[in-house]
């Protein structure tokens, strides 16, 4: 594998469930996650046994760092001699990092008696903090929990009031060792959907986001709960995405389609590539951000979660798997580029594209157009392409004429384009040089 992506900061969320950690578990996945170049691997773990050593080691052996992830409930009735030495135990065999709970933002997380009672925030960390004082005694790093993004209980201000009350009660041994968790799903949305945080768009609030602006809830999310750190403790924490990545279906911004099987390749390839430090048209990843866990390896037939999954139980695969092993294999390098055999075969198969041309033109999303209708008209009566704004609209087309030079396109959409097998002709979009530039490329 190439040097570069052995120090990659991405990995994958393994199973939902805690039963696949068998030595022929170890035989099957191993061998994947090492393709896919995964640094990371999240391990959803029993509350009242460790995960067996022997998985443990051999993850750590080849390279890839655990972390722990042990969603305890909001009961508050948790046996800590129990759990340190469980803690210990995985200290012991070289685990690092711990994320204690899930999602305390969450009402169906807690009793109704206890989410209608005042000061949720302080009642949560009276458990959360002794449950991370002996993991940290026990040699780990104990994660605050992934809240869910926006949440019943809006999840910067529950995160704010957390980190305020663990000051405001003195633990400091506990504030210098912590890490945050989140999680970062960007939906249909531009991986840098909400990038700069709250500085960049000082008119988000609680519940309300204007329409000329952008929140914490897609992939950025860490830039948001870094400004939270900074304002409660003038800190920037450790973060790690525990679960990430485009799922399929997904669709929080109702202008755009639902993510279907293409748009999941090339968001979360795209998402690959930046995690393992490769030049992006995106804002860069803050060096806070430890690992970028994707959601989700795998998954029983019978699991809610299975429709997540990237390995299906019958044996198959989700495109993006071959993308990135192939991106691996290349050493970094966009199999889209690469794969040329593939791509001929693609365009070999004209009955297979029920668009012959389509003109895919920039959206807000990628920065305001330049150009009005009446530019575009001329290369419309000449060509007669169908004309959208979706690229998994026209990534079903044979050509696509994309509108927009590199700072209104991002290059993951055409990477995209070329992975589904079109031909793709990109003109700068300045006016009336769409068509002169369109006519020469013809």
């Amino acid at each position: 594998m190439n040097d570069a992506l052995q120090i990659s900061r991405y990995g994958f969320y393994y199973f939902p469930d805690t039963i696949h950690y068998r030595e022929n578990d170890l035989h099957r996945w191993i061998p994947e996650l090492k393709a896919l170049g995964a640094s990371w691997l999240t391990l959803l773990a029993p509350f009242d046994r460790a995960i067996p050593e022997t998985f443990i080691l051999q993850i750590l052996y080849e390279g890839i760092q655990p972390i722990i992830h042990l969603p305890l409930a909001t009961s508050g009735n948790h046996n800590i001699d129990e759990l340190s030495m469980i803690f210990e135990a995985y200290a012991h065999w070289g685990v690092r990092y711990i994320t204690l709970f899930d999602r305390p933002n969450l009402k169906n997380h807690w009793s109704s008696s206890s989410w209608v009672q005042r000061s949720i925030v302080e009642r949560f960390l009276d458990m959360f903090i002794p449950v991370a004082r002996a993991a940290l005694q026990a040699g780990l790093a104990p994660s605050f929990p992934a809240l869910e993004p926006g949440g019943d209980y809006w999840d910067t201000a529950f995160l704010f009031s957390s980190l305020q009350g663990l000051s405001r009660r003195g633990e400091t041994e506990l504030l210098d060792e912590i890490t945050l968790s989140a999680y970062a799903w960007p939906g249909n949305r531009s991986p840098d959907w909400g990038a700069g945080g709250p500085e960049r768009w000082p008119q988000t609030r609680p519940y309300s986001t204007p329409a000329n602006s952008e929140d914490q809830l897609g992939f950025r999310i860490f830039d948001w709960y870094l400004a939270v750190s900074q304002a409660a403790l003038d800190k920037n924490f450790p973060i790690i995405l525990l679960g990430a990545g485009s799922r399929l279906g997904d669709q929080p911004d109702p202008r755009s389609p639902a993510v279907d099987i293409l748009a999941h390749s090339w968001q979360n390839l795209a998402l690959v590539r930046i995690m393992a430090g490769q030049a992006q048209e995106f804002d860069p990843v803050p060096s806070e951000v430890l690992a970028c866990n994707f959601w989700l390896v795998a998954a029983d037939q019978d699991s809610p979660e299975v429709k997540d999954a990237w390995f299906k139980p019958g044996g198959e695969q989700l495109p993006v798997v071959t993308m990135i092993k192939e991106w691996v294999a290349n050493g970094g390098v966009d199999p889209a580029a690469t794969n040329k055999q593939r791509v001929a075969a693609k365009l070999a198969s004209p009955e297979s594209r029920p668009i012959a041309h389509y003109l895919l033109l920039p959206t807000f999303e990628w920065g305001p157009a330049d150009w009005h209708l009446d530019a575009i008209r001329p290369f419309i009566n000449k060509y007669q392409p169908t004309i959208g704004f979706s690229p998994v609209e026209a990534s079903h087309a044979r050509r696509v004429t994309v509108v927009g030079g590199a700072a209104k396109v991002p290059e993951s959409i055409i990477d995209g384009l070329l992975a589904a097998g079109c031909i793709v002709e990109q003109i700068s979009g300045d006016g009336m040089n769409i068509a002169t530039e369109s006519t020469s490329a013809h």
